[in-house]
């Protein structure tokens, strides 16, 4: 990103600046070091200046914005909240979605928990006992072992997909190369971890860049999480990690059939995992007969968390046994078996010192409060969201309260309350502007949201934000185009709207600095393969309100051509099932601009696709098909299907899956142990009970 002349350059001119009275004609310069800075901080984990100094820094680019008045760059760091984002690595996909788990932080709430837990698992209750597990501070990684090697290692990213980090984790002295899996009849196996940094290798790692005038890392955690993105392999060895496996995920034989539940159990699976030469999170394997028990050892370890030789920010509580888990199935969002014990947060205070307004893809605005850096749970915090306006009243937050932070969940800075009986009387209302910060237009609120929002088509600002979202991995995923380079181009002038990414001029950007021919060769090409992509990805990426991955999939199926949306009435929409009157209405404001439409047109003419493709259609669903309009659920194990083969079958005779039994479910097939669901659609006179058998009789399957 910076050549390595270019960051001497910068690292010299900003020190010159912190001993110096700036001007005007300092500014482009000083935005442009202070990116540099928050780049070597936060996405290279190498900072070169100390938190003292960057904030003076900050401070002086505070100043100059508004002794003159200046017309604020977008990409000045005071328009926006750093980011840990890094696209050097290429992404690859889970074999099992890592979800997140639910929070809780009290007794009530792990009793609620452990209250669902047996309403989903009625009759079979005496069953059920739960494994207590430290919650380390580090960075979460998935590994795959075939054939009982080790081939591949993966950060989290979003769930489904994270960074290939395979050569740094096979650095790592705890994580074995090898491991006879063979031995359990599983051929591919991909297990769960937390890569971390032991308090004492980070005592010695800190002494050690001391000793030798390097700065030091923040906490164990930044120190681990940046050891797994080294470029160079043998830099991440020498953080000296570890890694403590905490689930077998996933499990198969050379055909693919699944193997995990041989072991029955979370407990014996560790168990044969420890066998196997893996670190795990405990020496004894931590069951609990009751959910009282289970937060028992929760407080304990709370108590105890200093004298772990890790950072253990909480603990996790899981139902142990295998059956009972695939039961009580997940949700998009997390398993229902398994649930986060959360330590309490650490807090702080600090002085509110200004609100920033800033805004997002679909024009709404946050106000993000400046407050006097302090250090909380490790880090330095600065900057705070403040949500809303409504947000800012109910607090009853002004310009120069004391306030008190905490860090929910160890992750996001949130404002608890300002301490009123410290008020001097000079505290001021924060005023929410009534126009956009950026276009000047008049804001709008509608009476069912809580977000002021920007409603010019043709505020630069907002524009920006849609095509820093249009390029990302959720929407058109166009490799290596990341928001420091969308702010670049956007800066040169290249860029005004989403149309202007598939016509630019490559022997520009290939003498730009920090790019060459073959980086700007590299970035046409990713461009070039988005241009083919799905109009669902298309419809996504075009940042109407509302409208997310799932509603554009709904609409893409019913359209040939997404223009074919400009005629569409709010009727066309609500036909579709899910769809509502608020996506409708959104998409057909939208589609009634002509600034759009042209855009929209521009992009075809560039040779983006607008045309419905194979991943757009629906399965092609006989007339005839058995299932035709029907809703189903599998529940139990099944003998002769995966749940996820079953589904499809379903779905290809014209079913369509749900997750719960409900008046609104057809069909129950039910496999061997079926339980609860089972017992609740008895009860439901209008739901029809198929054994596996049965099932595949009905489809020419049998």
């Amino acid at each position: 990103m910076y050549s390595k002349k270019r960051q001497q350059e910068l690292f010299e001119i900003s020190k010159s600046f912190l001993n110096s009275e700036l001007t005007v004609s300092d500014y482009d310069l000083l935005v442009e070091a202070l990116n540099f800075h928050e780049w070597k901080y936060y996405v290279d984990n190498n900072p070169l200046l100390s938190d003292k100094e960057y904030d003076d820094l900050y401070q002086k680019l505070e100043i100059l914005e508004q002794k003159y008045e200046l017309a604020v760059k977008a990409n000045s760091p005071t328009q926006r909240v750093s980011s840990d984002l890094n696209d050097q690595f290429k992404s690859v996909k889970h074999y099992s979605p890592m979800l997140s788990l639910s929070n809780s932080y009290a007794l009530e709430d792990l009793q609620e928990f452990d209250s669902q837990i047996r309403k989903l698992l009625l009759g079979v209750e005496d069953k059920i006992n739960y494994f207590v597990e430290p919650k380390f501070d580090g960075g979460s990684i998935a590994v795959v072992y075939e054939n009982d090697l080790l081939v591949r290692a993966a950060t989290r990213g979003n769930g489904i997909e994270g960074d290939d980090i395979t050569a740094n984790a096979k650095t790592i002295s705890s994580l074995p190369l090898k491991a006879k899996f063979s031995e359990y009849g599983i051929y591919r196996v991909e297990l769960r971890g937390e890569a971390v940094m032991s308090k004492n290798n980070f005592a010695k790692k800190n002494q050690i860049r001391q000793e030798i005038g390097l700065d030091l890392f923040a906490n164990p955690r930044n120190a681990a999480t940046g050891g797994l993105r080294m470029k160079d392999p043998m830099e991440a060895k020498e953080r000296g990690l570890d890694v403590f496996i905490f689930q077998m995920a996933y499990a198969s034989d050379e055909k693919g059939e699944s193997r995990i539940m041989q072991f029955v159990s979370h407990d014996k699976a560790m168990s044969v995992l420890a066998d196997l030469g893996f670190k795990l999170p405990y020496k004894e394997m931590p069951l609990a007969g009751s959910i009282d028990i289970a937060f028992e050892t929760c407080r304990q370890w709370e108590s105890d968390r200093d004298a772990f030789d890790y950072e253990i920010d909480g603990a996790v509580v899981k139902l142990n046994d295998f059956e009972l888990q695939e039961r009580a199935g997940s949700t998009q969002h997390h398993p229902r078996w398994a649930i986060a014990f959360k330590f309490k947060a650490k807090q702080a205070t600090s002085k509110l010192l200004s609100v920033e307004f800033q805004i997002g893809k679909t024009g709404a605005i946050t106000p993000v409060a400046k407050v006097e850096p302090v250090q909380l749970a490790g880090v330095t915090v600065s900057s705070i969201s403040l949500h809303n306006e409504d947000f800012i009243k109910q607090k009853d937050i002004r310009l120069g309260d004391t306030v008190l932070i905490e860090r929910a969940g160890d992750v996001i800075p949130y404002i608890v309350k300002p301490l009123t009986e410290l008020r001097k009387g000079e505290e001021v209302e924060i005023a929410f502007p009534s126009d956009c910060p950026f276009c000047s237009v008049p804001l709008e609120k509608s009476e069912d949201q809580a977000a002021w929002r920007c409603v010019n088509p043709s505020c630069e600002e907002q524009n920006l934000q849609k095509m820093i979202y249009h390029v990302s991995k959720e929407a058109m995923n166009i490799d290596g185009f990341g928001k420091s380079i969308v702010e670049k181009f956007y800066q040169l002038g290249w860029l005004k709207d989403i149309g202007d990414i598939y016509n630019l001029d490559y022997d520009k950007i290939s003498v730009l600095e920090g790019f060459g021919e073959k980086s700007a060769n590299n970035l046409k090409s990713a461009i070039d393969n988005a241009k083919s992509n799905s109009i669902t990805r298309l419809l996504n990426s075009l940042s109407i309100h509302h409208l997310g991955k799932r509603a554009s999939k709904l609409i893409a199926r019913q359209i040939e051509h997404i223009l074919d949306l400009a005629r569409w009435t709010e009727e066309s929409y609500t036909e579709i099932k899910d769809i509502g009157p608020v996506v409708a209405k959104n998409v057909i404001s939208y589609f009634s601009i002509q600034a759009n439409i042209e855009m929209i047109k521009r992009m075809e003419s560039f040779g983006v696709n607008l045309s419905q493709t194979e991943d757009d259609k629906p399965l092609k669903i006989a007339d005839d098909a058995i299932f035709k309009g029907k809703t189903i659920l599998f529940t139990g194990a099944l003998q002769n299907l995966s749940r996820k083969e079953a589904q499809t079958l379903a779905e290809q005779q014209g079913a369509r899956n749900i997750s719960a039994v409900s008046s609104n479910l057809d069909i129950l097939v039910v496999g061997e142990k079926a339980g609860s669901k089972l017992k609740k659609a008895q009860l439901l006179e209008t739901i029809t009970i198929l054994t596996e058998e049965e099932f595949l009789r009905l489809i020419g399957k049998a």
